[in-house]
């Protein structure tokens, strides 16, 4: 702010690409650069009248001077309405961003043929070695020498005393690799010259290689700390590479080094839009009292405008509105919001997805921390960084971490001891832990009724937690409450439907009560989520056999986890194709190598689906069997039911066998 009130209008412009670096290219006083090659044989003499110059304000541009000092100076010329001033850069070793002008004094040498051809301009190398100098040359005693050659002595620097022809030698420059390529060092190149180190910063962030643009504008602060683009420049970097809170702190740092820098609050505003920190943002946005970028004006209505939506229906608890509210928002722009992406959880959670919520839980808290300016920001009435430990809170009791829990809500109270939400959460998380805890011990204790009525305190406060629901079925079951242990498995599965414990609870209490064909439900869903339990493979079969029983059907084998039976005869094979139930016939030879890798896959569905017979038939034993079956190729598998062929697969593939194993067997 100036003096009489009023803003101070930043000293560079602003434009709407807010991610990019601060491109400002300086020239450096030297029409001739090592980074900038020119077409040889060109001398350019530029004449003017001094009559038009005046007249239409037109200004006429020359070659530089080089006085005594060997410093360039330079001059312009044209009325005074067409004079141009030069501005202050940024840098605090830079003086000009122009290049220097001519004054009209000198053109009379300019006018004349003759004379120009022995101008050349300033730092062209003459034949000899030396500098030719415009009306200096025949009173210098001494030469002095443009750098040139392999030699790194910056940006056109003149070396004093050449001595005639010679030039001195410079050390080679040590190749290092950059994107794949192989390039000189930035830093051998550019020595100490903050302003040079900061444009090939951003070459190489034009490139997109915004690790060496870290690393030379990194180069260029430590070479000029008070420069406030340099800062800004390493937060469109540190942005590149997605460290968004780190690009905040640059920011931040930017514009306590220059308050007014316009790029610096335009950049900062559009981090914090992707935050999803609004109110923040705007204030940056229209640091002069007007938004600086239309657009992303728009872009922050809009993550507002989501944002408050996604606040009331979290409050009605809407947690489908929610749910949508949160994923406009990310689209609209607030797509690195730690707040927004704790309410999904949030939502995914009270809609009963819990393994959805969990894992978006582990990508956020994969996401780097709030930058310090954001963490006390509020959201739905809480402080973010709060927040973020109140959900977790909640998908940790759900989960039946009832410690982790309880630290979490102890750690969102601490940071926001003024929210009544997150108090009320850390006396809930507190109370439901202790009563699964005395619930616990109860139980241990085979007290199983008063065990039941501490689970039931804790569902009072928490009526949505499966792991209280599945405990307290545990002591029905123990009671022999079958009715009541299925009721409360029930619950338990829908709110955690890939909970096993609640499932093999519920298959155990229909099995008590003899409601086979629901108990080999269970069992058989067990069997797919947990396919190499061998306990659970043992209850489907004497499920399966008891199922059988009731049904009236003849079950002959009656051994659990019976292998894989070789046939050598076939009076044998006929034997095996009479018994009731399902067969499956595997047909092989030992040399076979596809037959050897589907042979250990049918010892495994044996043990699988213990109610069924597998038989294996080696056809090179056997020849009679093969050809009585037609076997022409291997592996063949034939299943027969009740001694009638239902199916022949001739090769068949893992997934194929076992879907034909599983459709006959039911």
């Amino acid at each position: 702010m100036s003096p009489s009130g009023k803003p101070v209008p930043p000293r560079d412009s602003l434009t709407s690409e807010i991610n990019k670096p601060d491109f400002r290219e300086l020239d450096l006083g030297s029409p001739v650069s090592p980074l900038r090659s020119q077409p040889r044989g060109l001398t350019t003499t530029t004449t003017t009248s001094s009559s038009s110059s005046s007249s239409s304000g037109s200004v006429t541009r020359h070659p530089p001077v080089i006085g005594r000092s060997g410093s360039v100076r330079g001059s312009q010329s044209g009325s005074s309405s067409g004079n141009l001033r030069t501005s202050q850069a940024r840098s605090d070793s830079v003086t000009s961003n122009s290049q220097p002008l001519v004054s009209s004094s000198t053109q009379s040498s300019a006018t004349s043929p003759a004379t120009a051809a022995n101008v050349l301009p300033t730092g062209n190398i003459c034949p000899s070695g030396k500098i030719q100098l415009t009306g200096m040359t025949q009173s210098r005693s001494r030469s002095d020498v443009l750098g040139s050659g392999t030699g790194t002595y910056g940006h056109g620097s003149i070396m004093r005393g050449g001595g005639g022809s010679s030039v001195s030698p410079a050390k080679p420059v040590a190749p290092v690799t950059v994107g794949g390529s192989i390039r000189s060092s930035p830093a051998a190149m550019l020595g100490s010259d903050a302003e040079e180190v900061k444009r090939v910063g951003n070459e190489m962030y034009r490139k997109g290689l915004f690790g060496e643009a870290l690393r030379l504008y990194d180069r260029a602060i430590a070479l000029s700390p008070a420069n406030a683009a340099y800062r800004s420049n390493r937060a469109a970097a540190l942005t590149g590479l997605g460290r968004v809170g780190e690009a905040v702190k640059e920011c931040e740092e930017a514009l306590r080094l220059d308050p007014n820098y316009g790029r610096a609050h335009q950049r900062l505003a559009s981090l914090l839009i992707r935050l999803g920190q609004a109110d923040s943002a705007r204030k940056h946005l229209c640091f002069l009292g007007k938004p600086s970028d239309p657009m992303e004006l728009q872009k922050l209505e809009a993550v507002e405008k989501h944002m408050s939506k996604c606040a009331d229906a979290r409050r009605r608890g809407d947690w489908k509105a929610a749910l949508m509210e949160v994923d406009a928002a990310i689209v609209a722009g607030a797509d690195f919001s730690p707040q927004l992406a704790m309410c999904k959880v949030e939502a995914l959670l009270k809609l009963h997805r819990l393994d959805a919520a969990h894992s978006k839980l582990l990508e956020v808290l994969k996401v780097e921390l709030f930058p310090a300016s954001c963490s006390q920001s509020r959201f739905s009435g809480m402080a973010c960084e709060a927040y973020t430990h109140f959900v977790k809170a909640q998908v940790e009791m759900a989960l039946g971490r009832f410690e982790n829990a309880v630290m979490a809500a102890e750690k969102a109270s601490k940071l926001d001891p003024r929210s009544n939400e997150v108090a009320m959460l850390h006396n809930t998380v507190t109370l439901v832990a202790r009563a699964r805890v005395r619930g616990n011990d109860l139980y241990k204790s085979e007290r199983y009724t008063e065990a039941s009525s501490a689970y039931a305190e804790g569902l009072r406060l928490d009526p949505c937690n499966a792991i209280l629901y599945c405990n307290r079925a545990a002591c029905w079951f123990k009671l022999g409450m079958w009715e009541r242990s299925i009721e409360d498995c029930n619950h338990a599965l829908r709110f955690q439907p890939r909970y096993t414990k609640p499932l093999l609870r519920r298959a155990a209490s229909n099995s008590k009560m003899e409601r086979w064909a629901a108990a080999v439900s269970d069992y058989e869903a067990l069997r797919k989520e947990l396919p190499h339990d061998k306990e659970v493979a043992e209850s489907l079969f004497h499920a399966q056999v008891a199922l059988k029983k009731s049904r009236g059907e003849e079950v002959l084998n009656m051994e659990f986890g019976g292998e894989v039976e070789e046939v050598y005869s076939r009076e044998q094979f006929k034997a095996a194709m009479n018994l009731p139930g399902v067969s499956v016939i595997h047909f092989s030879t030992a040399s076979d190598h596809q037959c050897k890798q589907l042979s250990p896959f049918v010892d495994s569905l044996c043990t699988r689906y213990p109610s069924i017979h597998f038989l294996k038939v080696d056809i090179d034993k056997c020849q009679s069997i093969g050809n009585a079956e037609n076997v022409r190729v291997v592996p063949t598998v034939k299943i027969y039911k009740n001694g009638t062929r239902v199916k022949e697969i001739v090769c068949p593939s893992k997934e194929v066998l076992e879907y034909s194993v599983r459709h006959y067997s039911s």
